[in-house]
């Protein structure tokens, strides 16, 4: 009796593992295809871009800035913060309203590092305690300050707090069944409650100015051509390998378990799948992400403040993933490029009218557009395969009548 049960419980997970792999089958065939272009074209542009700007004379019109440089690269750690939130929305139907906490999380580990590179050479001229420190009347370094002047450990911090936090939101909440609408305004919640502790002078994070003034990183000039340039070709690698990692999970067997978890959660619980261990998994893993988005994003953009815990942040990236198309990891990417885009230009023109415009935006996408750009494409690659394959059709079909006629 229980070989009989252990046989028909293997059998339900295989037959939902499938069903949930069925439903995106074509998606992930058309996902697959996009996966090694779309590397080789960001390499490729990257490249480009960094030779336009090193070898080129200023004159040249094919000259690019290190304004654009930089621009390009906080861009990229967008794209970056975008695949984040689409691999927990889009594959777990998780929707996060906070990753913009773990985004600013791994700025603020970051910056904490690039202050300790300033040394003696700050406003006040202390060698250790930054210059706000100074101003607070600090006499020493907090314990949570020691050791971020070493690269090695700011960077395994930028991954290890957002996790961390990551795993303790997600297990508390996963094992409590917390759920849709819910489980949305409580990641918003700890993004809101993170902003107004950072915004605290007592926290030793620089208060409402936050940490900026950054000199070097690894001993690097960081207002050279060089150093920008080293950094956004940093960026596009990391976003490629975190875009074909997340690919290969998401296609792996456990990826499937996701999907089957995404569309039907009680079944999956009721086959013996412990759903919540994968959801835990998954956020951290989307965590983790946003913070070496933020870790990349501080030295190009030049400061780190609690703005960045803002839940309007977390908002807009939700925004950008529904732009591009959740569900496809690319999209995603697509998303955060454009509106990113189109935010430079129009706060540019219109800066009162921005916040408007991007409303207006995600209700256009929800109506018209609910599985984004990429939902288009896909929608208008069917109907052209589609008119391609009818035209033989028909020209057999006259063929046939003429033949019939004589």
């Amino acid at each position: 009796m229980n070989l009989l049960t252990q046989l028909l419980s293997s059998s339900s997970k295989h037959d939902l593992s499938q069903e949930a792999s069925s439903k995106d089958e074509s998606g992930k065939r058309a996902f697959g295809k996009h996966t090694a272009p779309f590397v080789v074209l960001l390499l490729a542009v990257t490249l480009l871009a960094s030779a336009a700007n090193l070898f080129l004379p200023e004159s040249s019109a094919l000259y690019v800035s290190t304004y654009t440089i930089t621009l390009l690269g906080k861009y990229l750690c967008y794209a970056m913060l975008a695949l984040a939130v689409d691999v927990i929305w889009g594959y777990c139907g998780i929707l996060s309203l906070g990753h913009g906490a773990f985004f600013a999380l791994g700025g603020y580990a970051m910056g904490m590092y690039l202050m300790r590179q300033i040394g003696d050479r700050g406003v006040y001229g202390h060698p250790t305690l930054p210059d706000f420190m100074v101003f607070l009347d600090w006499q020493e370094l907090p314990w949570f300050w020691l050791g971020m002047d070493q690269f090695w450990f700011a960077m395994i911090m930028a991954v290890f707090v957002p996790g961390v936090l990551a795993f303790v939101f997600g297990w508390l909440a996963f094992r409590s069944r917390v759920t849709g609408v819910y489980l949305s305004i409580m990641t918003q919640a700890l993004t809101y409650a993170l902003l107004l502790s950072f915004f605290r002078n007592e926290m030793g994070f620089g208060g409402n100015n936050g940490l900026t003034d950054f000199k070097e990183i690894l001993g690097f000039d960081l207002q050279s051509d060089a150093t920008r340039v080293s950094l956004f070709v940093i960026t596009a690698i990391m976003l490629s390998l975190v875009f074909v990692s997340s690919h290969y999970i998401l296609k792996s067997r456990l990826g499937k378990v996701v999907l089957a978890v995404r569309d039907g959660e009680s079944r999956a619980r009721f086959l013996g799948y412990r759903t919540q261990n994968y959801k835990v998994w998954l956020f951290v893993y989307s965590a983790v992400i946003a913070g070496v988005a933020g870790a990349l994003y501080v030295p190009q953009v030049g400061i780190i403040n609690p703005g960045e815990f803002s839940p309007i942040n977390s908002i807009e990236i939700v925004i950008w993933v529904a732009v591009g198309g959740r569900g496809t990891l690319i999209g995603a990417i697509i998303g955060a490029l454009l509106v990113n885009y189109a935010k430079t230009r129009f706060t540019a023109i219109l800066p009162e009218a921005w916040l408007f415009a991007l409303g207006a935006l995600f209700v256009l996408v929800t109506l018209y557009l609910p599985k984004g750009l990429m939902g288009l494409y896909d929608q208008l690659k069917s109907k052209y395969r589609s008119a391609s394959d009818a035209s033989p059709d028909s020209n057999d079909i006259s063929s046939t009548n003429k033949e019939a006629n004589q």
